[in-house]
């Protein structure tokens, strides 16, 4: 009999009774789509990490408080405090006459109501130094950004975020005006340009005071969280390293690298630890969302059994009148097939039409976000659905194969 034969038979077959053919795949359905959903939206998470890390710029270079392991990040990361870097070591390594290294910005960070009138906001509050916009590239829309100068007097000078901006003083300029941070009194001399979301900040949403006022007047600290250092060609960056790691040892009294109190990375660094931490992920949870694919194969291999039951009667009359065992099994075989075949299709369509949904979310959010369905992993969604249907499908074929025509035809 044809192979084409075979499917058509089978297809009336699943026709007949939709609903146990539809029961039947529903495991290998929901393990390719498991599959296919992980897969497209690990990669689109990825995208959108990188995309993150890559729009900071890939000639800067941040140092954290607390040392880390060759490929992992410093305590300081999980939120741990520690308080061994200044500002004095950020002005250190801007001072230190190292010609690549082009400006050098402090950050401290802190959450407060911020207020005007009768007018109250929540936002974060971000203390940095005069060169932050130099180091993050920032474009001031109104006004001006604080000057050094304003900023080793710990002046009270405020620049607003657009949207902060824009809630604060719908139908207004803003420049001039008073703002209330915690009681005090900070004059705004500033906008910036709206920046969107960067490294899962929404940029838009702060206000920025000088350093040196973050930390006596609203965080009571002497410490900073972390700094950024622009370095102006990125072919230097990794030499660059090296001398602000020499820089800070020499201030921080260190001579053994191993007991270093600090950590430098360069956002090449990050790339490619994130990279090698998603696509494990990935990985993993696909291989999780495999399994279901297992546990499907195993009960189209039931319910086959339970198929080879039901025909006991039609198998014996087919090797009564000639079909051959090796018929049979082949017959078994283009049905499992067949079911995983469905299934694995079915699985697909819904998988694509789950990671779309999902990306036309994420970019409804504002977020960069890539929907990737390869062409691969719809051709291996196939494969594997066939491979189960084969695998899962022998030992109800060769059972088939092997019923005695006569205690076949007996069979009640």
């Amino acid at each position: 009999m044809p192979i084409l034969e075979y499917v058509k038979n089978v297809w009336q077959m699943l026709t007949r009774n939709k609903m146990r053919s539809f029961l039947t795949m529903m495991g290998i359905i929901i393990g390719v789509l498991s599959v296919i959903v992980i897969m497209s939206v690990g990669a689109g998470a990825q995208s959108l990490i990188l995309d993150q890390i890559t729009g900071m710029g890939s000639n800067l270079v941040g140092v954290l408080p607390g040392k880390s392991e060759e490929d992992g990040p410093p305590a300081s990361a999980f939120g741990i405090v520690i308080t061994t870097l200044t500002d004095a070591d950020a002005r250190a390594i801007a001072t230190s006459g190292y010609e690549p290294i082009e400006a050098v910005s402090s950050y401290v960070k802190g959450i407060d109501r911020v207020s005007i009138g009768d007018v109250e906001k929540d936002t974060s509050f971000v203390g940095t130094s005069a060169s932050y916009t130099n180091v993050e590239d920032v474009t001031i829309e109104r006004g001006r950004y604080f000057t050094e100068d304003e900023e080793r007097a710990m002046a009270r000078v405020v620049v607003l975020g657009s949207e902060v901006a824009k809630e604060l003083f719908p139908d207004e300029d803003p420049i001039g005006e008073t703002l209330k941070i915690k009681r005090t009194n900070f004059e705004i001399i500033g906008v910036v340009e709206e920046r969107g979301t960067v490294t899962f900040q929404n940029q838009d949403n702060q206000i920025f005071v000088p350093v040196t006022t973050a930390q006596k007047l609203l965080l009571g600290m002497n410490h900073i969280n972390f700094m950024r250092i622009k370095i102006r060609d990125a072919e230097t960056v990794e030499s660059s390293i090296g001398e602000i790691e020499a820089i800070l040892r020499d201030r921080h009294g260190i001579d053994d690298p191993e007991e270093d109190d600090f950590s430098v990375r360069a956002t090449t660094q990050a790339l490619d630890a994130l990279t090698s931490i998603t696509d494990a992920l990935r990985f993993f949870l696909a291989a999780i969302a495999a399994i279901s694919l297992i546990v499907g194969g195993i009960g189209i291999m039931n319910i086959m059994l339970a198929a080879v039951q039901e025909r006991t009667r039609e198998i014996g009359l087919r090797k009564a009148i000639g079909a051959t065992s090796r018929t049979i099994t082949f017959q078994f075989l283009v049905e499992t097939a067949c079911i995983t075949l469905t299934g694995g299709i079915i699985g697909i369509i819904g998988g694509a039409i789950i990671s779309a949904s999902v990306g036309f979310v994420a970019r409804y959010l504002g977020y960069s976000w890539d929907t990737v369905i390869t062409p691969g992993s719809i051709v291996l969604g196939c494969v594997v659905s066939i491979a189960i249907g084969l695998i899962f499908g022998i030992i109800p074929a060769r059972r088939a194969s092997k019923l005695n025509p006569i205690e076949a035809l007996r069979y009640e």
